[in-house]
């Protein structure tokens, strides 16, 4: 079997294809930007969690379906005339260039810049180069286009990262480390009061902080507790898995029962 070998314009074509009022799919049809929208981040995380399983087979896929909702919404924005594929090309290359002179000498894609720039420097450059966009956008101040969307975790991450550019910070470590055992003194006295509504504003801060002290040992909140998740789920179905062969439930076991079978599935495991 001969296979074809389909290009980015084939693409764009199935898309338009989908859409078609007439001979398109009922289900593409019936999809707005809305709708498309929990899809999108459905096919992100799966894409990320191909990354994370160095699942190398599937990575390409997943690219393919998270490629395929920009063409989707590009589709939408040419039905509404408000934007196509190529001006979506258009703003990316164009905002790709503006942000890194330290690569393309005088905006142009095959100008060389002769002298090397620091890591450092990129970094500086980089959020200079973004203040000047969000002025022009009229959004001014540190917070302005943080996604209210993004998750919780990385979106405090992002939070505090951008009050620190501002120097609104904590200059050393142990200091964080401090409001975090602080926090969790507060989280404790709400939980003594029973004050519902105290606990949950408690809870948040002692989340709120933890980020913070990741933040400050060089540290991705959200990878670091999906690291741990994914440690505990391992861990986990150890444990069932000793259950199962012993012909019992964990649901059965006893808190001293559940300690033996941690302690075998870390010893099993290591990390």
């Amino acid at each position: 079997m001969d296979f074809l070998n389909y290009s980015l314009a084939d693409l764009l074509r199935v898309m338009q294809r989908l859409r078609d009022p007439e001979t398109g799919c009922p289900w593409d049809l019936r999809q707005d930007f809305q709708s498309i929208v929990s899809s999108t981040l459905e096919e992100c995380y799966e894409l990320a969690q191909a990354i994370e399983d160095e699942d190398f087979d599937h990575i390409a896929e997943e690219l393919g379906d998270v490629l395929f909702q920009v063409v989707f919404y590009a589709q939408l924005g040419r039905e509404k005339d408000v934007f196509s594929f190529d001006d979506i090309v258009q703003a990316l290359v164009e905002k790709l260039i503006r942000r890194h002179p330290h690569v393309f000498a005088q905006g142009n894609i095959e100008g060389i810049v002769s002298n090397r720039s620091s890591l450092e420097s990129v970094r500086r450059s980089w959020e200079e180069i973004k203040q000047i966009e969000r002025s022009e956008k009229n959004q001014p101040g540190a917070l302005a286009d943080v996604p209210r969307a993004l998750p919780a975790l990385p979106r405090a991450q992002k939070v505090q990262k951008r009050a620190a550019q501002v120097n609104f910070d904590w200059i050393d470590t142990n200091a964080v480390l401090d409001k975090v055992q602080e926090e969790l003194n507060e989280l404790r006295e709400a939980m003594d009061s029973r004050h519902t509504a105290g606990t949950a504003d408690e809870m948040g801060d002692v989340f709120f902080s933890c980020v913070n002290l990741a933040r400050h040992l060089g540290l991705d909140a959200e990878e670091t507790l999906r690291r741990s998740t994914a440690k505990f789920e391992r861990r986990f179905r150890n444990m069932e898995g000793r259950v199962a062969d012993e012909g019992a439930s964990l649901s059965a076991m006893s808190e001293k029962q559940f300690d033996r079978l941690w302690r075998l599935a870390k010893d099993d495991l290591g990390n």
